[in-house]
């Protein structure tokens, strides 16, 4: 389906929307300390780890409790707002003609096909299907053409009686009929279409796909026959459950086990379930992940000897850290029973560009852009402390691994801070010392820049005026109390914030200096109403508070380190260093604000109004704080370049990050992002927005410059990419069609090699054209791959054949309990 470029819209998107959702665009980044191997080498397999075992070493029975996102919209895969659970289920109960091996590849599978083949090219492409005389519904009948008919007829998109997603490849069928017998399936094809092995899987029974009725409504809620190793049971929407079991008809190999209960539970309450033994499966963030593989170590830190000379009655506070202790202790014995699996999920997080209009409408800012982001250093920081390979992606259509991969970012360029430099030049991009216009202003440091994307509300990375021992909460840390949808501190008053891209931003302001209210002695001051370039700032004091702001973000970064190392433990040197990190990081920010809000001496505006001169000279000794034991990677902040200017503007572009907790490590590297832009004298405005809004209003909308969200890989790259990167066309009604180009970044030669390839029935052939394509997209800039996702999934112990999957398809029979 297509999206049309309009805030208002709200157009029904397809199968690559369900699934995003089920790669998730929100990106949990582990960092896990203790993982990794000596000398940064990787160890764990990169594509696949599930603890095999041979069904001969499996126990029958038993029931598996995992963890999924959430209760499945629908159970009819082919809906708009069909989901990862939905396809789990589907995977399960429902026949599929190909599943995918851990190598990204589709194989026939022998369980409801004896064959499936090109059986004619000339005149018109012909696939005939054998089906197993074995596969059969769970009411008895038989699995037959009727089937594959009914399927073809409601999804190839002639009858709008049936509300479906999509019908990519049933549209370029011309007919299917009964071959031989009931059993042979003859697909003949209006186009030759080379991702033939995608099509009817799942395959639905004939009484759902036979009647719009049943297909729209009855199979949301339930499906009556299925024809998998399970069955669903039942969909208790109360509980949060789908109960599936074996099923009595399955011909194929018996399911190991009795029952599987797809349970709805939240990433944030993973953690607390798997302590609770709750579940038995489920993917995991980093936080839960290093829990559950520090619990598979030494108990060491979790309970605690009493100093000596300590005896003798005890406070309120000792009693609370042995309750805490307890209680430590209770969850490292229970995480102590499952197992961390790791692997490189079959997904990719990429830097988009959004060149509809603006500065990154111009190629050459995008190139310039993408040039100057070093994404080994990204893909280092994400992957090495998880012992993963850390090579960054080189495509958007295959994963590492894939047969055909092939690195193609040279058709964009290596990093070079030099090269995109001249870039911007050419593009009229310049420093004042590159022929600007008389007058014009030194380059303010970005607004909110060096704040990150860090504010109240995120546990991990507190800053705070205060130095107590008080208890951690959101909206004390001193930092923005800015919340859904709000910038950072001065966003809103950035140049370029109403430059026709996003015209519900107000416009920047010019008001003076901010008043001198009544102000509580040591509370930080008001945030100025305009940038540094508009309160009369002279360079030295920008280059102070860019330092200051740059300062302040390390310190943060730092604090939320040890507060992660802490682990709870506020007796814990590293829990001491979070407090005085998180102190410096509040105070340095504070130091930043009183020069950007001309409280100094000698700054224009401050008009001789008493200051802090030197507020600084305490804090920016601590600008670079990449110690030994804090996490150094992506942090030695360069000097800051001047800022680019076109007419007297400045080149700020604004970088929209999802605000949930989970979504830290994201902003990390949006805050790493900016830091390498800065050096190419590009201001970067990042801005905090929900996580529900983050897709819906912004990314699909457009409302954003910079973004980053991930994007499932494919064993069919030529069907499913084709709308991510296909040119946006004008709609009748004047707004944008952009399918799922969220960057809005296109060519009518990458359209024209996608269609080739889809239609090309030599595979050397359509891998040539696939690869032509990719190197059409990475020269075009629109979306910069970065690395492949972890794929972090704990499960008990004593299971088999289950975790971090990659691109294999589950084998769901196999699943069981090691004897």
């Amino acid at each position: 389906m297509t999206h049309h470029d309009n805030p208002s819209a709200r157009a029904v998107r397809g199968r690559r929307i369900a699934a995003l959702a089920a790669a998730g665009v929100l990106l949990p980044l582990p960092a896990l300390s203790g993982c990794s191997g000596e000398g940064g080498q990787s160890s764990a397999p990169a594509s696949q780890d599930i603890a095999p075992a041979p069904r001969s070493e499996v126990k029958d029975g038993g029931t598996l409790r995992w963890a999924v996102d959430a209760m499945p919209g629908t159970l009819n895969a082919f809906q708009a707002d069909a989901d990862a659970t939905t396809s789990r289920i589907a995977g399960a109960v429902l026949p599929s003609m190909f599943t995918v091996d851990a190598g990204g590849a589709p194989q026939r599978n022998a369980d409801y096909l004896d064959s499936a083949d090109i059986s004619a090219r000339d005149p018109k492409q012909v696939v005939t299907y054998k089906i197993n005389p074995k596969a059969r519904w769970s009411d008895g009948t038989a699995i037959t053409a009727a089937d594959f008919i009914a399927q073809w007829t409601a999804l190839r998109g002639k009858d709008n009686a049936y509300w479906t997603a999509r019908n990519a490849g049933y549209d370029r069928i011309g007919k299917v009929e009964q071959g031989a017998g009931s059993r042979e399936v003859k697909v003949t094809f209006a186009r030759p279409y080379a991702d033939w092995r995608s099509l009817f899987t799942p395959l639905y029974p004939k009484s759902v796909m036979g009647n719009a009725n049943a297909f729209n409504d009855s199979a949301r809620e339930r499906l009556a026959v299925g024809a998998g190793p399970f069955l669903v049971q039942k969909r208790d929407a109360a509980k949060g459950q789908v109960v599936l079991v074996r099923n009595p008809s399955w011909w194929g190999a018996t399911a190991k086990l009795d029952k599987i209960v797809l349970e709805a539970v939240p990433g944030d309450k993973r953690s607390a379930a798997l302590a609770a033994g709750t579940i038995d499966v489920a993917a995991v963030d980093q936080i839960a992940a290093k829990r559950v593989a520090s619990a598979r170590g030494p108990a060491a830190g979790f309970l605690r000897k009493p100093a000596a000379g300590n005896a003798g009655p005890q406070g309120d506070g000792s009693r609370a850290r042995d309750r805490q202790g307890a209680k430590n202790a209770a969850e490292h014995a229970a995480l102590s029973g499952y197992t961390l699996h790791k692997a490189l999920e079959p997904a990719y997080t990429q830097l988009a560009l959004n060149g509809s209009s603006g500065p990154l409408a111009d190629d050459r800012v995008r190139r310039a852009v993408a040039r100057a982001i070093d994404r080994q250093a990204l893909a280092d920081v994400v992957l090495k402390p998880l012992d993963l390979p850390s090579e960054p992606l080189g495509s958007h259509l295959l994963m590492a691994g894939q047969r055909g991969y092939e690195d193609h970012s040279d058709a964009l360029g290596d990093q070079d801070t030099g090269a995109a430099k001249a870039l911007l030049a050419d593009a009229g991009w310049k420093t004042d010392g590159e022929g600007q216009q008389a007058g014009g202003k030194a380059a303010a440091p970005a607004p909110g820049a060096w704040r990150g994307a860090d504010g109240p509300g995120d546990d991990d990375g507190e800053a705070a005026s205060r130095d107590r021992g008080e208890e951690d909460g959101p909206g004390r840390d001193g930092y923005d109390g800015d919340r859904d949808g709000g910038t950072d501190a001065y966003d809103e008053d950035a140049d370029g914030a109403n430059d026709g891209r996003n015209p519900g931003r107000p416009a920047p302001g010019h008001a003076g200096p901010p008043a001198r209210g009544a102000q509580e002695p040591g509370a930080r001051p008001a945030a100025a109403e305009a940038p540094l370039s508009f309160t009369g700032a002279v360079g030295s004091e920008i280059q102070r508070a860019a330092l200051l702001r740059q300062s302040a973000a390390i310190y943060k970064d730092a604090a939320a380190w040890q507060k992660q190392k802490a682990d709870g433990d506020r007796d814990s040197a590293a829990y001491a260093r979070y407090k005085r990190y998180r102190k410096r990081a509040a105070q340095t920010l504070s130091a930043a604000e009183l020069v950007e809000t001309g409280r100094q001496v000698d700054l224009p505006a401050s008009d001789g109004r008493p200051g802090a001169r030197h507020v600084a000279a305490g804090h920016v000794h601590g600008a670079v704080v990449a110690r030994a034991d804090r996490d150094p990677a992506g942090d030695k902040a360069a000097a800051r370049t001047t800022t680019v200017r076109k007419n007297g503007k400045p080149l700020t572009l604004r970088f929209v990050l999802p605000d949930g907790a989970a979504a830290e490590p994201l902003r990390t590297v949006g805050r790493r992002i900016a830091a390498m832009l800065s050096k190419i004298g590009v201001q970067t405005s990042l801005q905090r927005v929900s996580d529900a809004s983050y897709f819906q209003d912004h990314i699909a909308s457009g409302d954003f410059d910079l973004a980053l969200y991930s994007w499932p890989g494919t064993a069919y790259p030529a069907t499913d990419a084709r709308p991510i990167y296909a040119k946006p066309q004008p709609a009748a009604d004047g707004s944008l069609t952009v399918e799922q180009n969220y960057s809005r970044v296109g060519t009518d030669h990458i359209d024209q090699l996608f269609d080739q390839a889809a239609s090309e029935l030599d595979e050397a052939a359509a891998r040539t054209l696939v690869e032509q394509a990719d190197a059409r997209i990475w020269a075009a800039a629109g979306s910069i791959p970065l690395y492949q996702r972890p794929e972090l999934v704990a499960t008990k112990e004593s299971l088999a054949n289950v975790g971090a999957f990659g691109f294999a398809t589950p084998r769901f029979q196999d699943i069981g309990y090691k004897k």
